[in-house]
């Protein structure tokens, strides 16, 4: 699932190739070539070819926390990449995109859809999912980051169980009874490095969610409303106990 909030990307022609970086969480991000979606940038070009890839002037306003579990840089390098394929103009199909973006990370090709999908392999195999609603959430992030690499090394086990299938009934009674039944193989291993995460999952059930679980590898932890005014007021209720926390009301993107 992706949300409505996140970074915001801004494209433009320009004379020489410019990159920059504002917004709450820019301070420590790379301008250079070590950022996502400078490489995604370059990427692009060499599949296309310089003559038809002219400079571009990239602006990147980053709202969500770094390494914190939510794809905001992949999603980033994915929204480099289909908006310098349109400014650009080129000929290349998503798929043509996809496999430029697998090339930068595994969750590129997801993020690329930015629509509700199941994702199998190692996250290139996607499917679509018709029918899937809008929910309204709340993301808490305790203000810290973990390691994705190290997330994986602790983990104690790797054959674990298959998911099971999603409910026929998609509202938000039936997406969080399914969630009831699910798990996130991460989570141990996240909360040994930072126990930090439990507070937030705290904080996200005092406030009322109706499901609150970490999300991805962590730090950042997601709450499940019935609507989005409830969604707004608990997370105003949970900036005031926690004002140093990243917490954000959204919804889900929908279907379609």
């Amino acid at each position: 699932m992706f949300t409505r909030f996140g970074d915001r990307l801004e494209i433009e022609p320009a004379e020489r190739d410019e990159f920059h970086i504002a917004g709450r969480y820019a301070a420590g991000l790379p301008t250079d070539g070590d950022n996502l979606v400078v490489k995604a940038r370059d990427a692009l070009r060499r599949q296309a070819g310089a003559r038809q890839t002219p400079p571009v002037a990239i602006r990147l306003e980053k709202n969500l926390p770094i390494a914190s579990g939510v794809g905001g840089g992949s999603s980033d390098a994915a929204a480099a990449l289909n908006g310098l394929a349109r400014l650009w103009n080129l000929d290349v199909d998503q798929a043509g995109l996809a496999r430029i973006g697998l090339s930068l990370g595994a969750d590129l090709p997801m993020c690329l859809k930015a629509k509700p999908l199941i994702a199998r392999g190692i996250g290139d195999e996607l499917s679509p999912l018709a029918d899937f609603p809008a929910l309204a959430l709340v993301l808490v992030n305790p203000g810290v980051t973990v390691s994705t690499p190290d997330v994986f090394k602790a983990l104690t086990r790797r054959d674990s169980e298959a998911l099971p299938a999603l409910p026929k009934r998609l509202d938000f009674h039936g997406v969080r009874n399914w969630l009831e039944t699910t798990r996130n193989d991460l989570d141990e291993a996240s909360r040994s490095i930072q126990p930090a995460v439990g507070e937030a999952i705290k904080a996200l059930n005092k406030a009322g969610a109706g499901f609150a679980r970490m999300s991805g590898s962590g730090a950042t932890c997601f709450g499940l409303f019935e609507t989005g005014n409830v969604a707004k007021r608990a997370a105003i209720e949970i900036r005031g106990r926690h004002p140093d926390w990243f917490v954000a009301a959204t919804r889900s993107m929908e279907a379609g």
